[in-house]
């Protein structure tokens, strides 16, 4: 993937036009002399692909990560930038900015994969290559509708390219509807595409991938036969792959956050990050733009040249002490998600105890950090791939799906793998489904950590209010679960969109 996604990308946002030269230019690229080979398909998903980790509007880029982690109750993020501790204090409004960012980016994600799936079959690309270039570029088009339903509850639909004004002007689908688009078009992909690539295509899109997505889906509209379906594709009943897929947990839980270790075996799909390009981690889509992320250098301490955004409430530090190992010593996934104070702790190759405590906050963030450097470098410098869909997501979530249908006896299998990874001595087979539940919420919290999932595993377990308020989480006293639930429609499409309404709520 890291040759598709530095490909220079010449077609970003080429559309039908109304009017004709009457002379074409044989220099330029117009949307009729693009669309004819293979190249032509691979660079504008690049294109696609790239835009998922765009440091500004990225659902994996730097504004959008802290999105994800800001609003439940094991982060808190200080009021340096105004729009993201809007978020984490639950004060933000239509006008806040980041979510907007976010929207922006899935429908930029959206119309990219839509010109992808209208033009491939016109090209004289193979047949067959042709159906698995389109297959990718609806893997892509479901993640991105993927996020706007799970962060804006109701969006509008777009599965062709806009030909005029008035075609970018559409209302609100039902969440309902916009969860059958994604279920399609993950199943088509699902239908179409490879179980791996060559070495040299690694990290794009595979049937895996879309497997684990769909189930996901499912698993967020409590369609539990559906996820189960989907997940025994994956999983064997032991908690192992089932073949052709060779995914399985790492001996080593950190080393699924270490650059060393990107496209790993227990990776379903990750974001491709290379610190490569120009020195502007900020640009735009130019010759000067980084490759690199910031995320690590923006949760860095001050002292080894970051901006401290990010940091772990208290109740996630003692989340992780909830249960000790066989030898009795902390979780190991604590040691690889956070540091704190304890014996011989060290950061950037130097003493826990020389960084400054902030925010009466004990802990500061390790997982995805660069912290066995000196420091993180300049900004745009880090190039740990984000990991956006594990393995271990996919045990968890088959555990639950399976408990939520009484099958408790068949989820315990699964959750031992996780906790068997973290030295844990099995569960025994006596849990009942409350028992087995509060489990997997338990192990949900400590093993996707800064991953971006807990708040909208609390909201679909109804746990939001009550989790929010029991946390040292500032600004917890202004959650209203009714308004906050979802982001509202950002103020910038609503005054751009005369057909859209804004979430009554809001």
């Amino acid at each position: 993937m890291k040759k598709l996604i530095y490909i220079s990308v010449f077609l970003l946002s080429l559309t039908s036009c109304d009017d004709e030269l009457e002379q074409a230019n044989p220099n330029v690229l117009t949307e009729e002399s693009f669309w004819e080979t293979e190249g032509d398909a691979l660079s504008a998903l690049a294109a696609t692909y790239k835009y998922l980790k765009q440091n500004t509007f990225g659902y994996w880029g730097y504004r959008v990560v802290q999105l994800q982690n800001a609003r439940a109750d094991d982060f808190f993020l200080r009021n340096d930038n105004r729009g993201l501790y809007q978020l984490s204090t639950f004060s933000n409004s239509p006008t806040t900015d980041t979510p907007g960012f976010l929207f922006s980016g899935a429908y930029t994600g959206i119309f990219r994969a839509n010109q992808v799936i209208t033009n491939t079959p016109n090209s004289n690309i193979q047949e067959g290559i042709q159906n698995q270039l389109v297959a990718e570029a609806k893997f892509l088009r479901a993640l991105n509708y993927y996020h706007l339903v799970l962060n804006f509850e109701a969006v509008p639909i777009f599965t062709t390219v806009p030909q005029v004004r008035e075609d970018y002007f559409k209302a609100k689908s039902t969440r309902e509807e916009i969860w059958i688009q994604i279920e399609n078009d993950f199943q088509e992909a699902k239908s179409v595409l490879p179980t791996s690539y060559p070495p040299e295509w690694v990290g794009r899109a595979t049937r895996g991938a879309a497997i684990g997505y769909l189930g996901k889906s499912y698993v967020y509209q409590e369609k539990w036969e559906e996820a189960i379906n989907e997940f025994e594709l994956l999983v064997e009943p032991t908690g192992e792959a089932k073949a052709p897929y060779n995914y399985k947990l790492l001996e080593d839980y950190e080393h699924n956050f270490m650059a060393e270790f990107d496209n790993n075996e227990e990776s379903l799909f990750e974001i491709q990050i290379q610190n490569v390009g120009g020195s502007d981690a900020w640009g735009g889509e130019n010759a000067n733009e980084s490759q690199g992320v910031v995320i690590a250098y923006g949760m860095a301490p001050t002292e080894v040249g970051g901006w401290f955004q990010m940091h772990p409430t208290n109740k996630m530090f003692n989340e992780f002490q909830k249960e000790r190992t066989v030898d009795g010593d902390f979780d190991p996934r604590m040691y690889a998600s956070i540091v704190w104070d304890y014996p011989g702790a060290m950061f950037y190759n130097r003493p826990f105890t020389e960084f400054e405590q902030v925010f009466n906050k004990n802990a500061k963030v390790r997982k995805y950090q660069n912290w066995r450097n000196d420091n993180e470098g300049i900004p745009g410098s880090s190039e740990i791939n984000e990991k956006a869909l594990r393995f271990a997501d996919i045990l968890l979530l088959y555990a639950e799906a399976l408990t939520m249908q009484g099958r408790v006896a068949e989820a315990l299998p699964l959750v031992n793998r996780i906790r068997n990874r973290a030295d844990l001595t099995d569960l025994l087979s006596v849990l009942d489904k409350n028992a087995m539940m509060d489990e997997i919420q338990h192990q949900r919290m400590v093993e996707f950590f800064r991953e971006g999932q807990r708040f909208y595993d609390l909201r679909r377990w109804g746990l939001l209010d009550e989790e929010i308020s029991a946390s040292d989480k500032e600004g917890r006293e202004f959650f209203d679960e009714d308004r906050h639930d979802f982001f509202p429609i950002p103020q910038d499409e609503m005054n751009t969109n005369p057909e859209i309404e804004q979430d009554p709520n809001w």
